[in-house]
């Protein structure tokens, strides 16, 4: 007699039909409470009369999820301010991800030594949902440097980790991308034409490094390289920003090929592949 086929075998934590999103799988006034935590994490500061307003929402609503947050740390209430920040409980959970991966620890030493090398600021960032986030930092002893605090995110078309990525994307995803966010103009360096974008990604891709020439602030350039993982896919991407009056054109060279060998490091810290190396 013949075996019956097995079922198919469910990983552990997953229901049946768990990649069904629909509304019926989603609990709304968790989704609406998510969506006051991030949007407060964005515009610290404000009252909930303008919360409310901005959101669109009944600041009686708004306010029972801003108290249901704040009983969980994730918000906090200003009462001399009448104002909202985040909590620290979302920095708690947030640095939890962090150690999700070895990559920002493995990153730390790299950050810093990038740093000392060059005198200019070290940073790490990953894409997610389009956009890059820096997710580590080690900033100079100079005076004047860029900031780019864990947690900020930068467009990718005007950001040299953001260009990076971007340039080792497939056709499909780039494309994909590309259509689904307008190309913002920052400065007048920003570029804001999709077949300009390619061709200074194919430029980046050749040369194996991205230039933010104040296409996201004026006065500051960025230079960074793709970090890969073992499959040689791009995981994130390490650069070093300062202001033009120290990153100037001239010290292009130099400083490249030191944020390069600094991917190079990080990817071989955490078991990468480069698209460099031979056989790839």
């Amino acid at each position: 007699m013949a075996t019956p086929n097995p079922s198919p075998r469910r990983a552990r934590g997953r229901p049946r039909g768990w990649d069904d999103k629909t509304d019926q799988n989603t609990i709304k006034s968790l989704d609406r409470a998510m969506e006051v935590l991030d949007y407060v994490s964005q515009h610290q500061g404000k009252a909930l009369s303008e919360l409310a307003t901005e959101m669109d929402q009944s600041p009686a609503t708004l306010y029972r999820v801003l108290v249901t947050l704040e009983t969980r740390g994730l918000v906090e209430f200003d009462p001399e301010e009448q104002a909202w920040h985040i909590g620290p409980q979302a920095f708690i959970i947030g640095a939890r991800f962090l150690r999700r991966t070895t990559l920002v620890e493995r990153a730390r030493p790299v950050l810093r030594r990038l740093m000392e090398v060059t005198g200019e600021t070290a940073n790490l960032g990953i894409e997610t949902s389009g956009q890059v986030l820096f997710v580590s930092q080690v900033e100079t002893h100079a005076s004047i440097r860029a900031f780019f605090p864990p947690g900020t995110l930068s467009q990718m078309h005007a950001s040299g980790i953001g260009k990076a990525l971007l340039a080792e994307m497939d056709d499909a995803r780039l494309t994909r991308l590309l259509s689904n966010q307008p190309l913002t103009a920052f400065t007048e360096h920003s570029i804001t034409d999709a077949d300009a974008l390619r061709t200074e990604l194919a430029l980046t891709r050749s040369r194996g490094y991205a230039i933010d020439g104040e296409e996201k602030n004026i006065g500051m350039r960025c230079i960074a390289a793709p970090v890969f993982d073992f499959n040689n896919e791009p995981v994130a991407g390490i650069s070093v920003s300062g202001p033009t009056s120290r990153v100037g054109t001239g010290d292009i060279d130099r400083l490249s090929a030191a944020v390069m060998q600094a991917a190079t490091d990080l990817t071989t810290a955490i078991g990468g592949i480069t698209r460099h190396d031979p056989g790839t």
